[in-house]
């Protein structure tokens, strides 16, 4: 049975801080918070076209809020899935 993610909530986001390496926090869906070593919150989804793995960025937090990359998420899904 495939392990089920909880949806991030904001105060995890927040309190998200930098480690000697780059590591992922998952939302679901595809889409992750990357937390880079200098301090950085980059909103990545990834996803599949053509057979072949493929990463979008949304931005950065805070300029990009978690409920505004959750929309974006939707969005490009919705291209997707529409073939754009």
């Amino acid at each position: 049975m495939p392990k089920r993610v909880l949806p991030l909530t904001d105060i995890q986001v927040k309190n998200a801080k930098p480690k000697q390496r780059s590591y992922k926090i998952s939302d679901g869906g595809g889409m992750y918070l990357l937390v880079t070593p200098s301090g950085g919150k980059l909103w990545r989804f990834d996803y599949r076209y053509a057979k072949k793995r493929k990463t979008m960025a949304f931005g950065e937090y805070p300029d990009v809020s978690l409920s505004k990359a959750r929309d974006k998420r939707a969005l490009a899904r919705q291209y997707l899935a529409d073939g754009i």
